[in-house]
């Protein structure tokens, strides 16, 4: 496989950036992981954007080229001859020294740009026909702290419970935000659906003007199922939640660019409605996976 690094093709194992990197020495940099279908990222300028908002919101960089990045992301695909992919764009600081005040006429940071194309992770398709029990974290996530909500390099806590949550035979670990309301799962985002109703916990970018800061990342498959649902007129609401919400839900679904949409069944003991995959949790899918193959396969 070769990646790309700043603006050329590299046979990954030759690949290298600077020990000085601000992504390596501080976590400073994002990310964002996207899937290929029929050689084609789906929704990427969604993703791209993303990136860029982060990035203006958290200084990073003062402009992303974004016909730079889709460019180095067609160009690893074509490369690599990818057909069926999951492709991930990293973005640091380079080798910019944060630790002096910045001023006005500091030459912009010249970013570290990474593609790293990898296969597409096989999930046992029983996940997807029975769910999967999640857990809750014991971590929580703050609304007040800055970079919540953004696709940050700083994800070893996330990953970490993650992992706790293998370690009991679940899918996912569900964060909560420290007023004690439903965050997103440690890589993902969640939906309730009660009463033919969706519910999702209001994300980065949609808070009613005057309320706390949302900490949840606005993810794009998240963005799509909202808009499949509208759609075909189902109800989607955008609120906080609170853990009886989840437990006293008929169907939960998690969300993110590599599973798609994972159905839960468990929630630590409690059981979710009648601990089956719920009609319009495959409904959603059924139109997410057609709507993905129509779009990329055009």
């Amino acid at each position: 496989m070769y990646v790309y690094l700043n603006g050329q093709m590299v046979d990954q194992r030759e690949a290298k950036i600077s020990v000085g990197d601000a992504g390596l020495q501080h976590s400073v940099g994002l990310f964002e992981t996207m899937g290929v279908y029929h050689g084609r990222v789906f929704r990427v300028q969604d993703h791209l954007q993303r990136l860029a908002n982060s990035a203006a919101t958290l200084g990073l960089t003062r402009e992303i080229d974004l016909n730079q990045l889709s460019h180095a992301i067609e160009q690893t695909i074509e490369h690599n001859r990818l057909d069926h992919a999951r492709l991930r764009l990293t973005v640091t600081a380079g080798t910019t020294s944060l630790l002096r005040p910045s001023t006005d006429s500091d030459p912009a940071i010249e970013p570290t740009v990474l593609v790293t194309p990898n296969e597409p992770i096989t999930y046992d398709p029983a996940y997807f026909e029975q769910g999967v029990a999640v857990i809750i974290a014991s971590s929580t996530t703050n609304p007040f702290d800055p970079t919540a909500g953004h696709k940050t390099l700083a994800y070893w806590q996330r990953l970490r419970t993650l992992r706790q949550a293998a370690s009991t035979g679940a899918g996912e670990a569900i964060w909560l935000t420290t007023t004690n309301h439903i965050a997103s799962g440690a890589v993902s985002n969640i939906f309730l659906v009660k009463d033919e109703q969706l519910f999702t916990p209001i994300a980065r970018g949609e808070e009613v003007q005057g309320s706390l800061p949302a900490p949840v990342l606005p993810g794009i498959t998240r963005a799509t199922i909202i808009e499949l649902a509208e759609n075909t007129n189902i109800s989607v609401t955008r609120r906080m939640l609170q853990i009886n919400d989840l437990l006293e839900a008929d169907e939960v679904f998690l969300t993110n660019s590599g599973w798609l949409m994972l159905p839960v069944n468990r929630v630590e003991k409690k059981q979710i409605g009648d601990g089956n995959v719920g009609p319009i949790t495959r409904q959603l899918r059924t139109a997410l996976l057609d709507l993905i193959d129509r779009e990329t396969n055009s």
